[in-house]
């Protein structure tokens, strides 16, 4: 029988904790999945790591070894590649509650639609705490944009795509960087689809010291052309407020400073509020100037 879900997890020398979401796999009271995992050109033992856990695992491994180009790129080749109905990213370092893929199944075969993009469920800490809020109980389905900016919910949450849809958006990669926002996909998706929001735990989060959440002053200077794109993508979401559009228009403005943008005003959609963001986004490029030069 044709599985319904691929859990795919990018990874880059990260066979020390790799083992966590492996053995949660194992653990799975339901086997209706494939483990699709893309090794960003990893230099320590991860190959060996899968060639063993697929000589032993009773589900399918899929291993696929690309050259190190960041975590976007590592989804790029993930989404090439995935042939089932739902997809959910599961981070190196982090792992399924025993029951995730039950859940994952079962809910999204309650209220299948033509209509959904897929689900939004919760992330815990190792502790047990849930990051951030629940969803509000009161609303079932919504614009992953809407989520964090209308309703109010704060903190990573796991979300579970469509793969014909999600495939449609794969992210620009750009010579010499290793970063471009991964929601950009989401809020594409926003422009025709909601998710079905489900208060229930499908995932255990480890952030790392290594991880790129710890390193986002790095990231916004050694990814400038990446983070323009993001930016100019935030800005054509409608019906955004104003002080959304500010804030963009000042990280914009900063990024462009970086790769000295001879074109900075001609990209984004706003071009007198870049005018406007200008001193602020000159202040925030020398910031992250300073802040990373000293790491």
């Amino acid at each position: 029988m044709d599985k319904i879900l691929t859990v795919f997890t990018p990874a880059y020398n990260r066979a020390y904790t790799l083992h966590k979401c492996y053995e949660s796999l194992t653990r799975q009271t339901n086997k209706n999945f494939k483990w699709m995992i893309i090794d960003d050109g990893s230099t320590d033992n991860t190959a060996n790591l899968v060639a063993k856990w697929k000589e032993e695992s009773d589900f399918e491994i899929i291993y696929i070894y690309k050259q190190n180009r960041g975590m976007h790129t590592a989804h790029n080749t993930a989404y090439e590649n995935i042939d089932t109905e739902l997809n959910v990213c599961i981070d190196s370092d982090d792992y399924l509650t025993d029951d995730a893929v039950e859940i994952i199944v079962t809910e999204w075969e309650k209220i299948r639609s033509e209509k959904l993009a897929g689900l939004g469920a919760l992330n815990i800490f190792e502790s047990g705490e849930i990051i951030g809020n629940k969803f509000p109980e009161n609303i079932k389905k919504a614009k992953y944009f809407d989520i964090y900016n209308k309703y109010g919910v704060v903190g990573d949450k796991k979300f579970i795509y469509r793969t014909e849809l999600i495939k449609n958006f794969p992210y620009p990669e750009y010579e010499g960087e290793k970063y471009v926002g991964l929601d950009y996909k989401y809020k594409k998706l926003d422009e025709e689809y909601e998710l079905a929001l489900i208060n229930k735990v499908v995932c255990v989060v480890e952030y790392m010291e290594d991880g790129s959440s710890k390193n986002m002053l790095r990231q916004y200077r050694n990814n400038p052309r990446g983070w323009c794109f993001f930016r100019v993508e935030n800005l054509k979401i409608p019906n955004t407020s104003l002080k959304f559009k500010f804030k963009e228009s000042i990280h914009y403005v900063s990024s462009s400073l970086m790769i000295k943008d001879n074109n900075l005003f001609e990209m984004t959609p706003y071009k007198a509020l870049a005018v406007l963001a200008f001193p602020l986004g000159y202040l925030l490029k020398a910031y992250i100037v300073s802040k990373t030069n000293k790491i």
